[in-house]
Order: C-alpha cells, then structure tokens, then sequence
C-alpha cells in the first residue's frame, strides 16, 4: 500500500513537473506569436495589405492552423509519436521572427500561415502530452495553469512590440518599427526550443502518468463530442479576431500604433487571469455533480459574452472598445481552457489525438468562414456584421443545451 502510495506521489509530481516545463514553452511561444499577432493587422497595413486580404490571411491561417490538426491528430495517435511532432511543431515558430526579414506583404502573408501550420502539427500532440499530466491534478485545473503561464509570454509579446514603437519619435510607425520589434523575437525562440526538448529528456513517455487513472476506455468519440463540436462551430465562427480588431483600431484612428500592442498585451492579462477561475469553476462543477462530462456547463459565457464583443469593439469610442477587448480577452480564456479539458474528459486516451484534430477542424473552418465574412462586411455593412455574428453565437445554444442533457442522462464513469 505504501508503495502504491509513493509511486502515485512520484506521478502527481512528475505530472506537475512536465504542466509547469509546457507552461515555459508555452510561455516563451506566446511571446513570439502573440507579440507578432498584435501588430500582424497592422504591419499587413504598412505593407500594402487591404482589409479583405487581412481578413483572408487570418482566415486562411487560421483555417490551415486548425485544418491540418486532423491529420497530424490522427497521425500521432497511429504512430504515438507525439513528441516528434510537438518538437517540429515548436521549431516552425521561426517563421515568427523570419518577419522582420520581408518587406512584402505576400511573402509575409506566406510566413504567418506557416506559422499557425507548425501549431496545427503540434497542438493535438502537444494537448494530448499535457492531458495525460492534468488527470494527476484536475484537467480544468491542469489547462487553466497553463494558460495563465501562456498568457504571460502573450503579455510580453505584445509589450516588447509596444517599447520598440516607444523608442522612436514618429507618431505613424514605419516599416522599420516594425521589423525591429520582429527582431526581438529571436532569443525567447531559442529559449523555446531549449525548455521543450528539456521536457521530453524528463519526460519521455507521459502516457504512464494516465494509466493508474485510466480503466478500460471506450475506443469511440461519444454523441456528446459531436455536439461540443458543432457548439464551437457556431461559437467559433462568431467570434472576431484580433487581427480584424487591430486593423479597424488602426484605420479608424481609435487607438495608436503603440496602444495597439498595449491593449493586446491586456487582453492577454485577462486572459491568464481568468483561465485560472474558468478552469477551477470547470473543476469544481464535475466535482459538485460527480460527473467527468459536467464542466461544460462553463461553455455558456462563450457565445453570451462573444455576441455583445463587435457591438463595442467596431465603434470609435475609445471606452467602449477597451471594454471590448477585456472581453475579448476572458473569451479567449474560455476557448484555450474549457475546449483542452472537455476533450481531455470526453475522449478516450487512444482516440485523444484525433478528438483534438476532429475539433480543431470545425475550429479552422469557423475561423475561416468567420475571417472572410467579417473582413467582407467591415468595409460594406458593419451593422449587418454585427446581426451576423449574433445569429451565429444564437445557433450554437441549442448544441450546448443538448450537451447539458447528455451530461443528465449519461452515467457517470
């Protein structure tokens, strides 16, 4: 029994152990591609890029960033090499700091979507590693903390942009600006690649932190993952992206190229904030109802709160769009925590990989759909933008309803 005892302890820490080194990582990644992705908009701006071409360039990355997921889900499930792909995933951030090297707005187009294809290669590996680490100490807790480290490196990312801007005297940032704040990049991708290989050297085979957990796991993805797919579908589709937000803040003169990065870097602090709550609310309802599914619950914030987001954020008054962008920011939280610990409950461990590939799809093309459409309407009709996106976030009500039914009337495990 003693033994039994120690060897739990053993995992509980190593678990924690491998949560905080993917927190490191995910930490320095966001100071990379968060820091990018607060000026993307606007550099794309600088470089000759028009608002639909902004919106297709999100879309798309977002899209092939999401897409490509299924396979590189289902792949490292059949080949269990998933750390391999996290690894040549992580390096494909060098992309990042190539974008100080361009002066041409398709060339850096062609870099921001590799950029998101080497996150779509190690995300499901990478969720399915860390999934494996939060069962030992509570998945909704587990993804929460590593979010919140993530959203550190995504506070900083977007400040290193904002004090490279401060040292120069211009008030309309040139292409200069922005590729020396490009360059900044460089060092925390060497830090990056250092602390995930560091990872695997601790911790190469994760799997054995789930098997004194896991019994006896059904190989299919249960009714329930559908509909939590569908839900994000029509969530995710209503939900504006940054980039869009950042180039009306631009072109409208609502806020200055150094506010910019600022207020991104904000929304990222919210986003840390709120991952920590959202993820032990997560905890804390499976635990009240005694049931491994009840954490979705939580999911309601996402289309209430992503409804009411275009309505402020597409205005010129300046109060209104940093209301918009805390928001922003605790919608992000919810995505980032409650969709990787739901599909770490929903899922079998076998079948994991491919839950996260199945929904990250769905993800990519709502981002895709959603990109077009709002960099479409931006420059035509932002009132119907705006109806737009409340009807889609209305559609994905009756998929969370039918997720809560399923959660009452299915056993617990």
């Amino acid at each position: 029994m003693e033994n039994i005892r120690d060897s739990a302890s053993h995992n509980k820490q190593k678990a924690f152990q491998l949560i905080l080194l993917f927190g490191l990582v995910s930490l320095f990644g966001d100071i990379i591609y968060e820091g990018a992705r607060s000026v993307n908009g606007p550099y794309l701006k600088v470089l000759g890029a028009n608002a639909l071409a902004v919106g297709f360039i999100a879309g798309i990355g977002e899209f092939l960033g999401y897409g490509i997921r299924l396979l590189s889900g289902y792949f490292s499930d059949k080949t269990k090499a998933y750390w391999f792909f996290t690894i040549l995933g992580y390096g494909m951030l060098i992309c990042v700091p190539l974008l100080a090297l361009t002066g041409f707005w398709k060339i850096a187009a062609l870099l921001i979507v590799m950029e998101r294809i080497g996150k779509a290669l190690r995300s499901p590996a990478k969720d399915t590693i860390l999934s494996q680490a939060t069962k030992q100490v509570g998945t909704g807790f587990g993804f929460g903390l590593n979010e919140a480290m993530d959203q550190v490196g995504a506070i900083i990312g977007p400040l290193l942009f904002t004090v490279a801007f401060m040292g120069t005297t211009q008030a309309e940032k040139g292409l200069r600006d922005y590729q020396a704040g490009y360059h900044l990049l460089w060092l925390p991708f060497f830090f990056l690649m250092a602390c995930v290989l560091f990872a695997y050297w601790k911790t190469p085979n994760p799997e054995m932190l789930e098997t004194t957990i896991t019994k006896n796991e059904s190989e299919k993805l249960p009714k329930i993952f559908w509909l939590y797919t569908a839900f994000s579908f029509f969530a995710t589709t209503g939900f504006v992206s940054f980039v869009l937000m950042a180039y009306h803040f631009k072109a409208r003169h609502v806020l200055s190229d150094v506010q910019i990065p600022l207020f991104y870097a904000i929304a990222m602090g919210v986003d840390g904030a709120a991952a920590l709550v959202i993820g032990k609310l997560y905890d804390r309802m499976k635990e009240k109802q005694k049931h491994e599914w009840a954490g979705i619950g939580t999911l309601l914030m996402i289309p209430v709160l992503s409804a009411v987001i275009p309505f402020l954020c597409f205005t010129t008054i300046p109060w209104l769009v940093i209301v918009s962008i805390i928001l922003w920011g605790i919608v992000m939280a919810g995505h980032e925590t409650i969709m990787k610990s739901a599909i770490a409950d929903i899922t079998p461990l076998r079948k994991r990989g491919t839950g996260y590939g199945i929904l990250n799809v769905a993800y990519g093309l709502a981002m895709l759909a959603g990109g077009v459409a709002m960099g479409f309407l931006y420059d035509r009709s932002l009132p119907t933008l705006m109806i737009g996106v409340a009807a889609l976030e209305l559609a994905s009500l009756p998929f969370f309803f039918a997720m809560k039914n399923e959660v009452s009337k299915t056993p617990t495990s």
